[in-house]
């Protein structure tokens, strides 16, 4: 009997010994920050960040005030900063502006280029546009108003969302954000893709920055290049592609 007692004893030991000791368990996803362009907000991430969060993933979404590139890069560090763990940063069109400058963060192990802009140092959206390629598509920006800018609500479906369905094309046109020219003239000081690695989806619709500017930047940037069929809002037409592309960028900077 005082055996068994003994016996008991130990496995009980054992077992608060057990209990207090941590399990090791497998790496936890990344957290993907998801930057938007000009002309929108966030809420046109919403299919990509479905399908991450289902994955697994903590995502969040930036609501930039697009005035300024400082002012974006600022509301980008505090979502970076906000975030647990390491960080997948992903941009679309001007978001990519802003990724690269806000990617140099430490926590940022990845950049995601949404056919989105990657300029060099001291480069900005109206310098990377100035000089379009013989035969491109024109957006159709209207003239400054007050410093800030819009698309022709006529024209926004064939230029910037062309495979979105029509009456979501049409919101969009309807609730367009104003595009700070300061904003487009915000240059980056000390690109991300210079010290990180990258990945980039060309969409091969597009009709707000030509397929030939989206390969150049990507080369240049030394990005993991895909293409993919579809427009300007190839992130709110084809979310499952964009979400892969996230995912395997996550996957290899594990």
């Amino acid at each position: 009997m005082a055996m068994l007692s003994t016996l008991l004893a130990s496995a009980a030991s054992l077992f608060v010994a057990a209990a207090v000791v941590p399990v090791a368990h497998a790496e936890t996803a990344k957290s993907i920050v998801l930057v938007h362009g000009g002309f929108v907000d966030g809420s046109g991430w919403q299919g990509v960040y479905n399908i991450l969060k289902k994955d697994g993933y903590k995502v969040t979404i930036v609501q930039n005030p697009t005035v300024s590139l400082a002012d974006d890069v600022a509301v980008t560090k505090r979502a970076i900063a906000a975030s647990e763990g390491d960080v997948i940063l992903v941009g679309h069109s001007y978001g990519g502006v802003v990724v690269t400058e806000a990617g140099t963060d430490p926590k940022v192990k990845g950049l995601v280029y949404i056919t989105a802009f990657a300029p060099d140092a001291g480069e900005s959206v109206a310098k990377l546009i100035a000089n379009p390629p013989k035969g491109a598509a024109v957006p159709p920006i209207l003239p400054p108003q007050d410093g800030f800018l819009f698309l022709d609500k006529a024209r926004f479906a064939e230029a910037f969302a062309a495979d979105v369905e029509p009456n979501l094309a049409g919101f969009m046109a309807d609730s367009q954000v104003p595009w700070g020219v300061n904003a487009l003239s915000g240059e980056v000081t000390d690109p991300a893709w210079k010290h990180k690695p990258s990945w980039y989806l060309v969409a091969t619709e597009d009709r707000m920055i030509p397929v030939d500017a989206q390969r150049l930047m990507a080369k240049r940037a030394g990005a993991t290049t895909v293409d993919q069929a579809g427009s300007h809002a190839v992130y709110v037409s084809q979310p499952q592609a964009v979400a892969k592309l996230i995912e395997n960028a996550a996957n290899a900077t594990k």
